[in-house]
């Protein structure tokens, strides 16, 4: 290879797609999602594995909390309140998932509900 082809690969275009911060929220929401499937479906075996996800999707609605907590958030105020609502109930129903007294389908149900919203260009952002 000749310093030509070198500074074609070093400076040619990028093959991968500029994100926007809703295509990061979205890709966030897969994996934790994702996560919470596979570790709620593995039973017994899955609780150090559910405890995890559990946890990996309370950090991401604390972020998203917060977000929708700053006053300089572009967001309407009716959805702002509505997506801190939806982080106080998920902090609570992860903690009875932890205990066995609820299942985290809920969480996925949320969370799944979420990512249609980004997905279609909703929330004014």
């Amino acid at each position: 290879m000749n310093a030509v082809d070198l500074a074609k690969t070093a400076y040619g275009a990028r093959s991968a797609p500029v994100r926007t911060a809703r295509d990061t929220e979205y890709a966030l929401f897969v994996r934790v999602t994702q996560k919470l499937k596979t570790a709620s479906g593995a039973g017994a075996a899955g609780v150090g594995a559910l405890a995890e996800a559990l946890h990996e999707n309370r950090r991401l609605w604390m972020v998203l909390a917060t977000g929708v907590a700053d006053r300089d958030n572009a967001l309407p105020p009716a959805l702002r309140a509505q997506l801190f609502y939806l982080h106080e109930f998920v902090v609570a129903h992860s903690r009875k998932v932890l205990r066995g007294e609820a299942a985290a389908e809920v969480l996925v149900d949320i969370n799944t509900a979420v990512m249609r919203g980004l997905s279609s260009g909703g929330g004014g952002r």
